[in-house]
């Protein structure tokens, strides 16, 4: 039987789900809305435990909803009342550990989702679009980690699927092979007219290659934006500080003057806010200044190449702070915080944006 969905937009709406319980009281996803644009590469990023693979799984439909629904192409798929099986829903899973049968050979791994008689041309080409058509005989063991991960998106490809879920596909492989696969995944799904999902917990993975980024907490989406809305303008403090790692302190507007536990912001943000704010100020735009008897202490830095990254402990916060290779400060060392300000006395160079509190 043909797979009954064949379109790859998905939509889902006010899905929830508990493991094994019945009270509901502790919801692994509560209240998901999502939507993925056919062709669109759309990445799923969150922490360890927040309900991405969950959310995978019920897409892909190894699990049941409890509340909500699932469509692909317009079609129902899942619900309260209703569940398609996963093998009726045209999709395509790609799982971190490969889940390659080691005793067939490559060539074999990839037709299985193939039935008996099927043209076997399309499999054929994604091999060869994705470098493996030298391997054909080769099994899963005599493949290296990064091949293992082409051959199990060649399967996941091969029967015409135009939805592949991603479940960090590239978390076992070395860093140069994984930005190499990262690179291309989105040129094969386009090749192939297929839609993806992409579940990661690696920022800049998403960042990279995604069109859209779905950021989760808690069973929770907080923000699903461009790469660059969501660096730019994060819409929480969990995916300003999980996302771009920027600290984030509170604010207060005073007759169109921002002023914060660091000092007074020359610029502010927005000039017709006059309330209490939560600002979210990137690492390159405070400076960390030494002082025998600064009220800040450095507990510890990482060398980024052009740039020592410190953070800074505070009575009140940690702050991460860029640090010139030039006057580097030690571990230990104290010092004094402030707002970095160019030559004109504007903040300089990195962007604030903030969020409006409410109100108590």
């Amino acid at each position: 039987m043909e797979p009954l969905i064949q379109d790859t937009h998905l939509e889902i709406e006010n899905l929830s789900y508990a493991y094994g319980r019945k009270d509901m009281q502790d919801w692994s996803l509560k209240g998901i809305n999502l939507h993925i644009n056919k062709g669109e590469l759309l990445g799923l990023l969150g922490p360890s435990g927040c309900g991405k693979t969950t959310l995978l799984r019920l897409i892909a439909g190894f699990e049941n909803p409890m509340t909500g629904s699932i469509a692909i192409g317009g079609a129902l798929v899942a619900n309260e009342k209703f569940v398609l099986p996963p093998e009726r829903r045209g999709i395509g899973m790609v799982f971190q550990d490969y889940a390659l049968f080691p005793h067939l050979d490559a060539w074999k791994n990839v037709c299985f989702g193939l039935r008996r008689g099927d043209d076997k041309t399309r499999a054929l080409w994604i091999l060869d679009l994705l470098g493996l058509s030298d391997f054909l005989k080769r099994y899963p063991h005599e493949l290296s980690g990064g091949q293992r991960q082409r051959l199990a998106l060649a399967r996941a490809l091969a029967p015409g699927t135009s939805l592949v879920l991603l479940d960090e596909p590239f978390s076992n492989l070395d860093v140069e092979v994984r930005l190499r696969l990262r690179s291309e995944l989105s040129q094969v799904l386009n090749s192939c007219s297929a839609t993806g999902l992409l579940v990661t917990h690696d920022p800049q993975e998403a960042l990279a290659i995604c069109d859209r980024v779905a950021v989760m907490e808690a069973g929770k989406i907080h923000q699903c934006s461009s790469p660059y809305d969501l660096v730019n303008k994060p819409q929480t403090s969990f995916v300003a500080r999980f996302l771009t790692h920027r600290n984030v302190i509170p604010a207060i507007s005073v007759n169109g003057k921002l002023w914060t536990p660091i000092g007074q912001i020359p610029k502010p943000v927005n000039s017709n806010i006059s309330d209490k704010l939560e600002l979210f100020i990137p690492e390159d735009a405070l400076l960390a200044s030494y002082n025998v008897d600064g009220n800040a202490v450095v507990i510890g830095r990482e060398f980024c190449g052009s740039y020592w990254l410190l953070r800074v402990k505070t009575s009140t916060y940690i702050l991460r702070i860029w640090n010139s290779l030039e006057y580097p400060l030690e571990v230990d060392d104290h010092c004094d915080i402030k707002f970095r300000v160019g030559s004109n006395g504007l903040l300089f160079p990195g962007s604030i944006s903030c969020k409006l509190l409410e109100k108590e």
